[in-house]
């Protein structure tokens, strides 16, 4: 069976996913959570905000990922948010912040672990993610602002592919076909270009105390994704680590947008990434750990010329 139909079938059929579970009043506030067969003990949790540049997100994207770590024992929450034009960045924030609380505030009755979840956006999500969490942050650090969710209940941020200085890549955005008109509609406009670049509000002094409470970061980029360039995650991890962040970037010789997401996952064997985010999940729990190192290889779900065939034509 094609990989792709395999991956379709586990996510419409399978009994480990619970499929649109409700977290907002809003008809996209929607997240599907992937269960570890296991459930003896709590398990680790992601909270995953999927890419789509802001127009084609949807929480199926992750159906990958989500089978992928739950095989290792971690729960995956895949947040569905509004895209352009059903809503702008606002909305996007918003409906992430949102999916976030409930997984915070809920995620126990489902057999995740409250005190060990991390929050994970690819591309347009890890965006998204790091806007709703650097905005949390600067609700906390305010006064007598009401927040249903903190940032102290986030262990790490995973950033893969993500930008986070929209002010530097608007034009590269106009260029690969986001054209700049479309782009700052769904950015609210030219004047909220700074408010959504994290990487600009982090070195704001007057959110400095907001920015003490961000959790480690850890912003992973293939080193030849012309999507977003890697020097987005480079730059704004460096700039986080002079402002006393613990963050740092990881980079992926030769792997463009897609290649650290949709075509290494799909080889099948040793995908580097995800073996990376897998050992940090798991970093405090040697059981783990040591099931990690005797887990089986992954069998290829597509064959390598279509891989090719797919990065090719990819317009990502």
């Amino acid at each position: 069976m094609p990989g792709f139909i395999q991956i379709a079938y586990y996510y419409f059929f399978s009994k480990q996913i619970l499929r649109s579970v409700i977290y907002g009043v809003q008809p996209r506030n929607r997240l599907d959570l992937y269960l570890p067969k296991d459930t003896t003990q709590p398990k680790p949790v992601v909270a995953f905000v999927t890419g789509g540049a802001w127009i084609i997100g949807y929480k199926a994207w992750g159906s990958l990922l989500g089978q992928q770590l739950s095989e290792r024992d971690v729960m995956v929450a895949c947040i569905d948010y509004r895209n352009f034009p059903q809503g702008n960045i606002c909305d996007m924030v918003k409906d992430a912040s949102e999916g976030i609380s409930f997984i915070c505030n809920n995620i126990s009755q489902y057999g995740g672990d409250p005190n060990r979840i991390y929050l994970m956006g690819q591309s347009a999500g890890a965006h998204i993610a790091a806007c709703a969490l650097l905005e949390q942050a600067i609700k906390e650090s305010g006064e007598g602002e009401s927040t249903t969710w903190s940032v102290s209940q986030i262990k790490a941020y995973f950033g893969l592919s993500g930008g986070y200085n929209l002010l530097n890549l608007v034009d590269h955005f106009n260029s690969r076909g986001l054209y700049r008109s479309l782009f700052l509609s769904i950015m609210d406009g030219e004047q909220s270009l700074r408010r959504f670049s994290p990487e600009v509000i982090v070195q704001d002094p007057k959110y400095r105390s907001a920015v003490s409470l961000l959790p480690p970061i850890i912003l992973f980029h293939g080193s030849a994704d012309y999507s977003i360039p890697s020097d987005a995650s480079k730059s704004f991890a460096e700039t986080l680590q002079a402002l006393g962040v613990k963050a740092e970037s990881v980079l992926y010789e030769g792997k463009t947008h897609t290649d650290i997401f949709l075509q290494d996952p799909m080889r099948g064997g040793k995908d580097e990434m995800f073996e990376d985010i897998v050992t940090r999940i798991h970093a405090d729990d040697p059981e783990a750990l040591a099931k990690d190192l005797v887990a089986p290889p992954r069998r290829r779900l597509v064959p390598e010329f279509m891989l090719k065939l797919a990065r090719a034509v990819s317009p990502f």
